[in-house]
């Protein structure tokens, strides 16, 4: 049975930190940002933790 590939779309949105943990980006801060309060934004920043269920499917789409 040949390899599984990675999925493309999966490991331009995630990556993986040196404990093992899957780290995402945070949404609603790509477009639309004039409307926002800069509160908002600045809690939109930064990365976040996937956890429950879509950690799994992150797992598995990674290849880990």
């Amino acid at each position: 049975m040949p390899k599984m590939k990675t999925h493309s779309g999966a490991k331009k949105r995630y990556k993986v930190t040196g404990t093992g943990k899957i780290t995402r980006r945070k949404v609603n801060k790509s477009h639309i940002l004039e409307k926002k309060p800069s509160k908002r934004k600045r809690r939109l920043s930064g990365s976040a933790e996937i956890t429950g269920g879509d950690r799994a499917r992150a797992r598995r789409q990674l290849g880990i």
